[in-house]
């Protein structure tokens, strides 16, 4: 049997090459602050990739996506192994763009801090007198350009995004930015109605984009997780607050309250955790993970 090393290790997860195709595996780390926890959470990379494999399915009227499978008959013997059962995606090779695609439904965290000081998320100006977690009268689309583990990713403009876009494919620049700004919008819009009618509010959330064989735009990486996103819960949301959420907020939480922990989690904290993740996937698809 041939055996597989990843040839590209991310906070969460890992990436085998696979030829003409990749297999991505989310693992069951945590990262925040731009650290890899020392904690394990049970489950989590076989909710994040099935959470994921969820909404392609749901968008690909949308925007045709890098999905092929998730079942690792598909793949290679290597991995057939259990560490890799739920938690793996076999997915089309693509030339990812480097940018990160934000989109905020709602006013909250770095975006509310901004609209404190000067009025503005992401450089736009907002109505006066908006109060935190409030929604926006319309999604804002926040690029960013991707950094290296360790780095932080920089927000830019959209007319920065197309500059980088264009100094990589002179020429198509604009209509590249232009596509992955319509997509990032038209994809949130359709998930955040949808996730709405089953009880979560997706404040915020990040896609990833990279280009075909044919030079055609494909949504790539992770969608709509908790690790890539912010869900509040609908039942109990008040805006003029923080809000409770489904996502790595309370891990942020408590290494904001323990500065010491050298990012050691109590085991509180990570059940908790896992509950929440649970609980999100099993109000979105109507599925329980085991």
């Amino acid at each position: 049997m041939q055996e597989y090393q990843p040839f590209k290790e991310g906070k969460v997860r890992e990436v085998y090459d696979n030829g003409d195709t990749l297999i991505i595996v989310a693992t069951d780390r945590i990262s925040a602050f731009d650290h890899i926890l020392k904690n394990r959470i049970t489950l989590k990379g076989t909710i994040l990739t099935q959470m994921s494999k969820f909404w392609f399915e749901l968008t690909k009227d949308v925007l045709p996506n890098h999905m092929i499978s998730t079942d690792t008959k598909d793949m290679p013997e290597y991995f057939r192994q259990e560490r890799f059962d739920g938690n793996s995606m076999l997915c089309k090779k693509l030339e990812m763009l480097p940018i990160e695609c934000i989109v905020r439904g709602y006013i909250s965290g770095s975006g509310w801090e901004s609209y404190k000081a000067d009025g503005t998320v992401c450089g736009i100006k907002l109505p006066e007198g908006m109060v935190e977690s409030q929604k926006l009268p319309e999604p804002i689309y926040a690029p960013s350009t991707k950094a290296e583990i360790g780095d932080h990713d920089e927000n830019i403009s959209f007319e920065k995004s197309i500059e980088v876009l264009e100094k990589l494919y002179p020429g198509r620049g604009e209509e590249y930015a232009t596509k992955i700004k319509d997509a990032t919008i038209a994809l949130y819009k359709k998930c955040a109605e949808y996730a709405l009618s089953k009880g979560i509010i997706i404040a915020d959330t990040k896609f990833e984009f990279g280009l075909d064989e044919n030079g055609d735009v494909v949504l790539g990486d992770e969608m709509l997780t908790p690790d890539s996103s912010r869900f509040w819960p609908l039942d109990g949301y008040e805006a003029g607050k923080g809000q409770p959420s489904f996502d790595k907020q309370y891990v942020r939480d408590w290494l904001k309250a323990n500065p010491d922990s050298d990012y050691l989690l109590p085991e509180e904290v990570v059940g908790k955790t896992i509950a929440k993740y649970k609980e999100a996937y099993a109000l979105l698809t109507g599925k329980e993970i085991q």
